[in-house]
């Protein structure tokens, strides 16, 4: 899922693969194993808390600001924030600009099918929880281990209409009924790169047969200098959507680092003009491009098949530190 809140993000994670699930196997420091769960100790003070999960380690790390607000690392790179108090607070930048194209897809209030592909600490499904009330929810994330670390410390609430599905994305949403979203969010990575199997045209025509006429999908992305996977991407999704934007923070747009971009597509015209306002008032402003300029960015980039797909690249190592 993510960087680091409000700074110019360094890439998710969403560990997404084909290796079998285990159980989590839960620490806090300077606390058993038995003790009492952060929903619990609110009067008290909060510890970091630790776990062995499918992909790696895991740790809950308590936001000192927000008193029910934690932050999800794994291998210690933040992945996701969550205040379980005020679910549409979004801490990271990249989730920001999702958040607004949750806003822009459907007047206020209204509810929406949404899948996830990607789960993390469900930051994402509980801000269309308690943004669009009624909506219905599925999520796709891989780590089932991980999946039971944050049912049990950072527990949904039980009237959002949220089903998790602890399977690979592609093999999920291979699962899920034609026309059925109004929405499509991937935010998925296997350490800290996108698998190659959901980069490809072939991928993204799953996506749009899952999709309702009208639909969107949203995909974060993460690629630095010279940005040759970022250009694919783009390439790729205009073989199956006449419309789309991008959204990413200006340094990123001119491969001056590597960092998160945030992709809207469509076959119905998007509100591109708010989504521009939006993003470029946020604390840490971006930039959105669609049209002729995101056409001359991708300048002449080859959309990716299953056959020649690879994996995004992985981040240089200052990314995290």
């Amino acid at each position: 899922m993510a960087g680091r809140p409000d700074s110019p993000a360094p890439p998710v994670k969403c560990r997404p693969g084909t290796y079998e699930a285990g159980r989590a196997s839960v620490a806090r420091r300077g606390a058993s194993a038995g003790g009492a769960s952060p929903r619990k100790r609110s009067d008290r003070k909060r510890e970091p808390l630790a776990a062995e999960v499918d992909g790696g380690r895991a740790e809950l790390v308590p936001d000192r600001e927000r008193p029910r607000g934690w932050t999800l690392l794994l291998d210690d790179a933040p992945q996701s924030h969550v205040d379980l108090d005020d679910p549409s607070y979004l801490s990271f930048e990249y989730q920001r600009r999702i958040g607004h194209m949750i806003d822009l897809a459907a007047p206020p209030q209204q509810p929406l099918q949404v899948v996830h592909l990607g789960g993390g600490a469900f930051t994402l499904a509980r801000y269309v929880a308690a943004t669009r009330p009624r909506s219905t929810q599925q999520i796709v994330e891989v780590d089932a281990a991980l999946v039971q670390l944050v049912r049990r410390e950072l527990p949904l609430d039980p009237q959002a209409r949220i089903r998790v599905r602890s399977t690979d994305a592609r093999a999920g949403l291979g699962r899920i009924q034609d026309g059925w979203a109004d929405l499509v969010i991937a935010d998925v990575f296997s350490g800290a790169r996108t698998p190659a199997h959901l980069t490809s045209t072939e991928f993204l025509a799953e996506v749009r047969r899952v999709l309702k006429p009208g639909g969107q999908y949203v995909a974060n992305l993460a690629d630095g200098p010279p940005l040759t996977h970022l250009r694919g991407q783009i390439a790729t999704a205009a073989t199956l959507f006449p419309e789309l934007a991008l959204a990413a923070d200006p340094t990123v747009w001119r491969g001056r680092r590597f960092g998160n971009a945030v992709l809207l597509a469509s076959d119905l015209p998007l509100a591109v003009a708010e989504l521009t306002r939006r993003v470029a008032t946020d604390p840490h402003p971006g930039r959105v491009e669609r049209g002729r300029a995101l056409a001359d960015f991708t300048g002449g980039a080859a959309a990716v098949t299953d056959e020649g797909a690879k994996p995004s690249p992985a981040p240089p190592p200052s990314t995290f530190s």
